[in-house]
């Protein structure tokens, strides 16, 4: 067996190992042992160095961590020569699955992989062309998947009330602490709990499609977290995933709701005409759903990518189908109910943001203080983000010491979030305010800004860490 060049590396650099490998080892096994809850003797140390690939992730997380630790910065997995034996193509999950059973498989891959930290995955950009594929396979898509009755798992409605309400709990965790926060718990969660699940037998096939939604949501969730933390490539991946365990399931609402979660992260990564045609097509796959509070959002998000576009008439148009879609909703009956935090907060958010981007700093300053107020969702991230909104749009008036004072009153309410997307509306406030000048208020509001997370990342030297919600 050859030995792990790599790891012997890391280990000299961290300075657990010296040239001629004779001392160390027992000190590197404590560090292991203490991150893992376990303990490790240096022979174990020195099968790792000889080639041995520890079989668990529990064991090369906590090398990893330890070496991290030790050298004060992010260590992926396949950095410290294990990333090989995980044979983990750096295309997986990009592909839209046409077997059920394939969808199982590449998901349970992916969360194994992105708990295995594998660079490849984790630092991967999205891809256009597989937004668009997937989109397209799950428009035109005819399947009628037939669920396999050979798993040894059994699965009961007690197991997918147990995956709903874990669910919940990270979606709540997500919305108030940003998706950097528990992201990683949430996919361990899924990758032990979930993919067993999936891979099982109920006896009921109503259980099973209530299983399947479940599990569709919970990973929808993942992509969400992901995409907040920054994670973009393995975001999408979890996003198309997600789109094809929703189509096991008949729910066209459902899987149309993933793909204007795609449109969201299209935007956002400037991708602006695959957003608005993500957004179209979930629209035009669920044009007979009977859902108003659906078709408002679609028309909501075709806006946002519009606006960055520059493309008023167009813009202005959805954004008037969104509003009467909105007002015609009926949320108590409404089949997608999980748009039911869609409100006149919310609609008035996405409003902002499109006036905002169109340069109409008046109109996106009343719809963005209007998004703040009694309807407000009270979500800590989405109020960050409404206030940043409203900042920008005070700063776009001429108005810089209300501006500065609305931004810092959202760096304030972002101090408990973890988000690259919170990051990314600060920098975007950060260059507005280069364009006013230096003047009394801007270096006041520099100041006071400086000390808090957002503004002045404590973290921002380091590599981006991978311990990874949904709204705007």
């Amino acid at each position: 067996m050859d030995g792990n060049a790599q790891l012997a590396a890391l280990m000299r650099e961290a300075g657990f190992l010296k040239d001629d490998g004779s001392v160390g080892l027992k000190v590197f096994a404590r560090a292991v042992g203490q991150h893992a809850n376990r303990t490790f003797t240096h022979t174990y140390v020195r099968r790792w160095l000889d080639g041995m690939v520890p079989r668990d992730a529990a064991t090369r997380q906590a090398i990893v961590r330890a070496l991290g630790s030790r050298l004060g910065r992010s260590i992926a997995v396949d950095e410290v020569g294990f990333g090989a034996a995980l044979k983990v193509s750096p295309d997986l999950g990009l592909t839209y699955p046409n077997e059920s059973a394939d969808n199982v498989k590449t998901v349970a891959r992916l969360w194994q992989g992105d708990l295995d930290s594998v660079s490849a995955l984790l630092n991967a950009p999205a891809n256009a062309a597989a937004w668009n594929e997937a989109a397209l396979s799950w428009l035109v898509s005819t399947r009628q998947d037939v669920f396999s009755d050979t798993g040894k798992r059994k699965v009961n409605q007690a197991d997918v009330d147990g995956i709903r309400s874990t669910t919940e709990m990270f979606d709540q965790l997500d919305g108030e602490h940003g998706g950097g926060h528990a992201r990683r718990a949430l996919i361990e969660f899924l990758r032990t709990d979930l993919a067993g699940l999936l891979g099982g037998t109920a006896r009921d096939e109503a259980v099973q499609r209530d299983l399947f939604k479940a599990g569709a949501q919970a990973t929808l969730l993942g992509a969400w977290m992901s995409y907040d933390a920054g994670i973009h490539g393995m975001a999408q991946r979890y996003f198309i995933q997600a789109l094809r365990i929703a189509e096991s399931t008949g729910d066209r609402l459902l899987g149309a709701s993933i793909l204007d979660a795609m449109s969201h992260q299209a935007t956002f990564l400037g991708r602006y005409r695959e957003a608005a045609n993500l957004a179209r097509s979930a629209r035009m796959g669920t044009a007979n759903a009977g859902s108003a509070s659906a078709a408002a959002h679609f028309y909501a998000m075709e806006a946002r990518a519009l606006a960055r576009l520059g493309d008023a008439a167009e813009c202005d148009r959805a954004m008037s189908a969104a509003v009467r879609e909105f007002e015609r909703r009926d949320p108590a009956n409404d089949p997608a109910d999980w748009f039911g935090y869609f409100n006149e907060s919310e609609l008035a958010a996405e409003l902002g943001h499109c006036n905002r981007d169109l340069g109409r700093p008046v109109d996106a300053t009343t719809y963005a203080a209007q998004s703040l107020g009694p309807t407000a969702s009270g979500y800590v991230r989405s109020d960050f983000f409404a206030t940043m909104v409203l900042a920008d749009s005070y700063l776009d008036q001429g108005e810089a010491e209300k501006a500065c004072e609305v931004a810092l009153q959202a760096l304030h309410i972002g101090e408990s979030l973890k988000s690259a997307r919170c990051g990314a509306y600060v920098d975007e406030f950060r260059t507005r305010l280069t364009r006013v000048g230096r003047s009394a208020t801007t270096v006041d509001f520099i100041e006071q800004a400086s000390a808090t997370r957002l503004w002045t990342p404590q973290d921002s030297k380091k590599a981006p860490s991978h311990d990874g919600s949904r709204h705007f």
